[in-house]
């Protein structure tokens, strides 16, 4: 088990204002969080990671950006009106609400007495709204539970549109909706998440092909990030866990204080979506592949992550307690792609002397990285609160930078530090940083 404790990471997220509880001065609401000054540009940053690794550094995949609501005839169409449901018991002892595929005993979960369990219903996932002013069967709305659908029905827009040719991929980042029974452990499992999913269109007999590629591809995003190898496994489903449409199954999987969970899933899922969508609307969504005359619907190969889940494991795997001069300090190791703040600015006093020199290094940095000016409290107090937000690298103006034009580049990981001149500064931070 990692060393991590999640509730030290919890009480750093809501001191440092990472995430707080949502409306939690009228007491909160169940399992929804708000994204606070570090962790919207946190959160910003993962998506931002996976952008770049999934659209900008290849020339085979675009990326779209689909409604959130939508109709009722895409979710029949794919299934999820009949399908997207979780078996559902009441314990007739506490008098709560439980999935049964969680429960491994007949012990109650919450309060350690032998349970009376009601027959399982079948409850589904999707938040249903109206639309318009006449709350009717036909102003029936619906958020999305994933974003995936929005890029099978845009299939034949992105073909037309970008003249790609499988294989080739739609990406999307974005919120989705799920009425969870259980949702809990932080960010893990919430009702309203954002997810970073690809829809990858292959010619059919390449699928098996393209489903490992993406599995292995998709473990190695987190390992360039910084998540240690043995924190991560890739799990492959069982048969009887495969959904009925799916050739193939993997989850890549963190190990969290509790076990091992879900970051992310890698499926095979054969051309049934295309499929679906074709028959139920009336439209062709297939491609002519003019080298052989022929028509076919392509199979498609998803990874779908969770940005949120990705950001709690980062921030866990990130996760570390040390002694610097024999004192002790908390210590967030983030890539420095993933970190909210690249660089501090921090002048060594509020002395009228120092500050223009100070704010001139700040308007330098903060021209190309994301960066915080902090001037209160002691110097290494300020080194301590950078350490433990994640910050790669500070940058100290003192009083000698007035003669001789140079500051201290201080290393987040190594506490080594190093005098540069003011002009050549941007240089090194950016070779130091290598974004």
């Amino acid at each position: 088990m990692p060393a991590t404790d999640l509730d030290q990471v919890v009480n750093l997220c809501k001191r440092r204002g990472f995430v707080f509880p949502s409306a939690e001065i009228y007491g909160g609401f169940r399992s929804t969080y708000d994204y606070g000054p570090l962790g919207a540009l946190m959160l910003r940053n993962v998506k931002d990671a996976w952008v770049r690794a999934m659209v900008q550094q290849r020339d085979d995949i675009v990326l779209i950006d689909a409604a959130i609501l939508s109709p009722p005839a895409i979710w029949e169409a794919s299934g999820h009106l009949q399908n997207f449901t979780d078996p559902l018991v009441d314990c007739t002892v506490c008098n709560r609400r439980f999935r049964e595929d969680q429960l491994d005993q007949r012990d109650c979960p919450r309060d350690f007495k032998v349970c009376e369990f009601t027959s399982a219903r079948a409850f589904n996932l999707m938040f249903k709204t109206h639309a318009g002013p006449v709350e009717d069967e036909g102003a029936v709305a619906y958020l999305r539970p994933e974003t995936a659908q929005g890029m099978f029905t845009n299939f034949a827009n992105v073909l037309q549109a970008t003249r790609k040719k499988p294989p080739f991929g739609i990406a999307q980042v974005g919120k989705s909706f799920r009425n969870e029974i259980t949702p809990g452990n932080f960010v893990f499992r919430t009702r309203e998440f954002e997810q970073m999913e690809l829809e990858f269109f292959v010619p059919p007999d390449d699928g098996a092909k393209w489903y490992e590629f993406w599995c292995a591809e998709r473990v190695r995003w987190y390992t360039d990030l910084g998540i240690p190898t043995d924190l991560l496994r890739l799990r492959a489903h069982d048969p009887d866990e495969l959904s009925h449409y799916s050739a193939g199954t993997s989850d890549v999987e963190f190990l969290y204080p509790w076990g091992w969970g879900e970051l992310e899933g890698i499926a095979n899922r054969t051309d049934y979506d295309l499929t679906q969508h074709s028959k139920h609307s009336g439209q062709r969504l297939e491609y002519f592949d003019q080298s052989t005359n022929e028509h076919y619907v392509p199979h498609v190969i998803e990874p779908a992550a969770g940005a949120t889940r990705a950001m709690m494991a980062f921030l866990l795997a990130a996760y570390d307690e040390d002694e610097i001069g024999g004192e002790a300090r908390t210590v967030l190791r983030l890539h420095p792609r993933l970190a909210p703040y690249k660089v501090a600015v921090l002048p060594l006093s509020k002395k009228d002397t120092l500050t223009p020199v100070a704010r001139e290094v700040l308007g330098l940095v903060q021209q190309r990285w994301m960066t915080e000016y902090d001037d209160t409290q002691s110097i290494g107090r300020r080194y301590r609160r950078q350490d433990e937000i994640g910050t790669p690298l500070a940058v100290t103006v003192d009083f000698e930078s007035l003669e001789d034009r140079a500051v201290t580049i201080r290393d987040r990981d190594t506490t080594e530090q190093v005098r540069v001149p003011i002009d050549a500064l941007v240089g090194e931070l950016s070779a130091r940083l290598d974004l």
